[in-house]
């Protein structure tokens, strides 16, 4: 998989609330378990929303908001 930023410079957005963040991830780290309440992304197939992840789960893919009901998740930045 080609990474268009190995180091992650362009940063990350830890994200603990309720509120929906915007931008442009490639990567979402679960810290926590944590059940994600609505995500657009560019995924085929069923959609996250309303998924719970475990700790130590990692997504990648091209995500532009997400929204969590409750947990913790680190979005990397495209």
């Amino acid at each position: 998989m080609y990474n268009a930023d190995p180091d992650f410079s362009l940063g990350a957005e830890l994200i603990t609330d309720t509120a929906e963040h915007t931008g442009r991830f490639k990567r979402i780290d679960f810290k926590e378990s944590t059940q994600v309440n609505t995500a657009t992304s560019n995924l085929t197939g069923n959609s996250i929303d309303s998924e719970t992840f475990p700790a130590g789960f990692i997504l990648y893919g091209v995500f532009t908001s997400i929204t969590l009901s409750s947990g913790a998740c680190v979005a990397y930045r495209v």
